[in-house]
């Protein structure tokens, strides 16, 4: 049974910096190594939104609100993945979940990251 648990939410002034941590258990290392990682979002009244993917190989891609604030990064070897987020704004504000899919979608249980003054 993969688990996926995120860690490093809380609240942040504006402008701010967190860094989102996600590991992967129940997986062996050359399998969690083979798959795309995600982070997405979900603001309060807001539809679930992907904000970061980052692939096997290491290519990542963002929703455009983050570019250039956000960095997503893995360590393979670690089962880890992180989302380094900066300037962080009061639109940011939102439960942040890792997924991966692996013969079926795997979601964490969530980290909330509060961003206000």
């Amino acid at each position: 049974q993969v688990q996926l648990a995120e860690s490093g939410g809380g609240l942040v002034q504006p402008g701010g910096s967190l860094r989102l941590s996600c590991t992967a258990s129940g997986l062996p290392v050359r399998l969690y190594a083979m798959n795309p990682m995600s982070w997405y979002r979900q603001g309060p009244g807001k539809q679930r939104e992907l904000v970061a993917q980052i692939t096997a190989g290491g290519a990542t891609n963002y929703v455009d609100s983050v570019k250039g604030r956000f960095v997503i990064s893995r360590d393979n070897a670690k089962n880890t993945m992180w989302l380094q987020m900066n300037s962080l704004k009061s639109d940011d504000t939102a439960v942040y979940y890792c997924y991966m899919y692996y013969r079926a979608p795997y979601w964490g249980q969530g980290t909330q990251v509060t961003v206000s003054s």
